[in-house]
């Protein structure tokens, strides 16, 4: 069983007695944490997605300790103008170790709201029905158009000029 979790702004796969290192936490060593961003669930071959997260899912860790991490050198040079600049630098973790993945039956209430997202459907497909008929019997019908209304119709006006004169010699 492994799940998909958002922690600190980054997305970590994580199982059950498995340790990650983090971003620095606010938490002190020993102290248990829970994380609700689930983001995914597989347990046996059963996948759940969340949307974008799973509701009443729940990652159990445990903090370890507070470290730094490897010194990153960033070193800046322009050839052939005296142009040299050393930064160092060393990013800030927590170890954490995984206790549980929770699924609080997030299954059970997925066919659930599934069962009550079709119920409404149904009764606003018979109401939009019902309304098309009382549209019908409002409606009044219209007059036939008869010769007079459509030998009255206008033609085809000329086309409008724009009141320039032309720049043609004219003969």
């Amino acid at each position: 069983m492994y799940a998909i979790v958002e922690i600190a702004g980054q997305q970590f796969k994580v199982e059950e007695g498995k340790k990650i290192f983090v971003h620095r936490l606010k938490a002190e060593n020993g102290k248990k944490l829970e994380f609700d961003q689930v983001l995914l669930i597989e347990d046996k071959g059963k996948v759940i997605v969340g949307e974008p997260v799973i509701k009443d899912a729940v990652v159990e860790a445990k903090v370890l300790e507070h470290l730094k991490g490897d010194k990153v050198i960033v070193f800046k040079k322009k050839r052939k103008k005296g142009y040299r600049v050393k930064n160092g630098h060393r990013q800030y973790f927590t170890q954490v170790e995984i206790v549980s993945i929770k699924e609080k039956a997030a299954g059970k209430k997925a066919e659930t709201a599934a069962e009550k997202a079709e119920e409404p459907k149904a009764e606003k497909a018979e109401a939009a029905t019902a309304t098309a008929g009382e549209k019908a019997a409002v409606k009044k019908p219209r007059a036939p158009k008869t010769q007079a209304a459509e030998e009255k119709a206008p033609e085809k006006a000329a086309p409008k000029t724009t009141g320039r004169k032309s720049t043609s010699k004219k003969e």
